[in-house]
């Protein structure tokens, strides 16, 4: 039906509608390959189906968590970067999960930008099926926003929203108790936290993205520091089953000193060595670059621990040896104690 007119379009308005739409065809065998047990409904519907009896829960609880990648995204449009941007995404929410004692289920994106170029979107969200995949977790929906206006030319926001759930009473941190040890997980670099610094010390070094890295000149100083979050969910799980995790701090915001004390029960505080493990040199290079001392790199990086194991003392040897067989550089960093926050000795 047609009325003679000539009116202005929604895509005159900078809004693509189509484009919108091959996105959503493009992106659906990625998020195929993440489906698992539970999934009913996925893309394409006003909602997404999950069934919790047939994933194999009998009285579940649910745990939802939400993050985003901050400013670690200026890096990813500054270079052109979007390969693992996702995968960053997924980590920072599904890592939170696990720290409740929870398996992650699926996740929901959020991709708002001003103008949609399907090929960055693509590589953007197949980067989320990827980190889905390697979590176990179905991407089962989201929604891309394009918003004229709102963003400037070649940027976007990402958002991510993972829901997993345990079975009633399973739930941590729990029983943590004076003499239990502390075992670190190696990050894969400064993962997604503390990048309004980072940008700030690589201005103050003057160097470019493209610049040859300063500790690995392999890479440019720019896609070394887009290495992606380290997916901790398969390994620590694997921990949670096998009995005797108390507690798990995923090292992010705030670093070890204010991240460890959020799993740690009123009157409890923590000693942690600072001789067990040595400082990767991507946080060298930073506190070095910006004359930090160890108390601001500890409150603001995670400083080579991506997440923390609380165990019981009896069960540190066995535990350990599970986390490595499962491919995780683990290290004894030291217990819990009565007091207050984080106490730390030896050098950074």
């Amino acid at each position: 039906m047609t009325n003679g007119k000539n009116g202005i379009t929604y895509a005159q308005a900078g809004v693509d509608i189509d484009a919108g739409n091959a996105l959503v065809e493009r992106i659906k065998p990625a998020a195929k390959r993440t489906a698992r047990s539970g999934v009913m409904a996925g893309l394409g519907g006003f909602g997404a189906l999950f069934d919790l009896k047939d994933a194999g829960f009998a009285d579940p609880i649910l745990v939802a968590a939400t993050d985003g990648v901050g400013t670690k995204l200026r890096i990813a449009i500054d270079t052109g970067n979007f390969q693992t941007i996702g995968i960053d995404l997924v980590a920072m929410c599904v890592n939170d999960l696990v720290c409740q004692g929870a398996e992650p289920l699926f996740f929901l994106d959020y991709f708002a930008t001003g103008k949609l170029v399907l090929e960055d979107a693509t590589a953007i969200i197949e980067g989320i099926a990827k980190g889905c995949a390697q979590s176990c977790c179905a991407l089962i929906g989201g929604e891309t926003a394009e918003m004229p206006g709102m963003y400037h030319a070649g940027d976007f926001d990402l958002a991510g929203f993972a829901v997993g759930a345990m079975e009633r009473g399973q739930d941590l941190p729990a029983d943590v108790a004076a003499g239990d040890v502390l075992l670190g997980l190696a990050s894969s670099g400064v993962h997604s936290n503390g990048y309004s610094l980072v940008r700030k010390l690589v201005e103050i070094s003057g160097l470019g993205w493209d610049a040859p890295c300063p500790w690995d000149d392999s890479q440019t100083l720019g896609a070394a520091l887009l290495a992606p979050t380290r997916l901790y969910v398969k390994q620590a799980l694997a921990a949670v089953r096998a009995g005797g995790v108390h507690g798990l701090a995923h090292i992010t915001g705030g670093g070890l000193t204010e991240n460890l004390p959020r799993v740690l029960p009123q009157g409890l505080g923590a000693t942690i060595d600072l001789n067990s493990w040595a400082l990767p040199p991507v946080f060298q290079w930073l506190g070095a670059t910006g004359n930090m001392d160890a108390d601001e790199m500890l409150k603001t990086f995670n400083c080579g621990i991506g997440m923390i194991l609380v165990v019981a003392p009896e069960r540190a040897d066995a535990l350990a040896a599970i986390l490595a067989e499962a491919g995780e550089d683990v290290r004894r960093l030291g217990h819990v104690a009565p007091g207050q926050g984080v106490t730390y000795q030896g050098a950074l």
